[in-house]
């Protein structure tokens, strides 16, 4: 059964609305339920429990829904729908915004794939931004490497993501190749697609889909037919079972982490030697008979790992003090 999947059809308590988060005894009155499939600026494209789509505003400035969300929302006298509440999150992708607050990518994800190609040169800080935003929202992740086309060989690097547990698939949407394996990730999951712009994660998606992003790219243009807006992530549903959304491809990421000390959360070969430190609150810095770093030195923990977490851990000591 997919995780998340049509919660709209069971009771759920907890709503967000525009002035914050309410329990309330199920739908407020003439209030109906569905999911997020796209988002614009200020308006959503909200699929019913029945599979239509409608084009919704978006209540107040306050209320944030994004892909994945489950919301309630209301037909005006005129026609036209408004989403006017938000159902409480199972789970959430965040990260800082331009102004260094926490902003919500997308709700109710299982999984995240990270997906990298030889062009654009895989940036291996970014990859560990995104698996350390995975680990810390409690979501499996693996490793895309598209493009395979282009090269011989996967980059060496991909070996350490494999030695510490992240599956890695290697696919090239031109030759179809690997598409199988990676539809198998899908299962029932809902999962987000990320990467840098250029990796080919639309092309990926129009093998994958084929169809069903065809229909969302017209459905789209029927519903906002001469508005000037641009699509932040749309949700797909896929022939064989899972969902995936679809994220516009980013420059750079910077994940939402309430303390620097929740930095080593993110880095599962870190978690799995903490209690192997001779301090309780190690950072894996400075400190004396620190296990992470014992294994650093005998290189069991790569070292490029080690020191991207350390550059991940000075910026969200920045970011708090912003």
């Amino acid at each position: 059964m997919l995780r998340n999947h049509a919660p709209w059809r069971r009771d759920v308590q907890n709503v967000i609305r525009p002035r914050g988060i309410q329990l309330v005894p199920g739908l407020t009155p003439m209030a109906k339920t569905g999911l997020v499939v796209a988002r614009f600026k200020r308006h959503a494209l909200v699929e019913d429990p029945a599979g239509d789509v409608h084009d919704c505003q978006i209540l107040g400035r306050r209320l944030r829904p994004v892909v994945g969300d489950n919301v309630e929302w209301r037909r005006e006298r005129d026609g036209s729908c408004i989403v006017q509440a938000v159902r409480k999150r199972e789970s959430m992708l965040q990260r800082l915004n331009s102004r260094g607050r926490p902003e919500v990518v997308a709700a109710n994800l299982s999984q995240l794939l990270v997906v990298l190609a030889p062009h654009p040169e895989p940036d291996w800080f970014l990859v560990d931004r995104y698996l350390c935003a995975a680990e810390l929202a409690g979501l499996k992740a693996a490793i895309v490497f598209n493009k395979m086309d282009l090269v011989e060989n996967a980059p060496d690097t991909l070996k350490v993501y494999r030695i510490i547990g992240y599956r890695v698939v290697l696919t090239s949407a031109v030759a179809t190749t690997g598409l199988g394996e990676l539809e198998q990730l899908f299962g029932a999951e809902r999962s987000a697609l990320i990467g840098q712009s250029g990796v080919g994660k639309s092309s990926l998606f129009n093998e994958l889909l084929g169809e069903a992003v065809q229909r969302v790219g017209r459905l789209s243009g029927r519903l906002l037919q001469g508005r000037h807006t641009t699509t932040t992530s749309v949700l797909h549903r896929h022939p064989g079972g899972g969902e995936i959304i679809d994220s516009p491809g980013v420059r750079n990421y910077a994940p939402h982490i309430q303390r620097a000390a929740d930095v080593q959360l993110g880095f599962r070969e870190f978690v799995s030697r903490r209690d192997q430190c001779r301090f309780d609150d190690c950072t894996h810095r400075a400190e004396p008979d620190c296990a992470v770093k014992a294994a650093l030195e005998e290189g069991i923990i790569d070292g490029g790992r080690y020191e991207n977490y350390n550059k991940l851990y000075e910026q969200t000591v920045a970011a708090r003090a912003y």
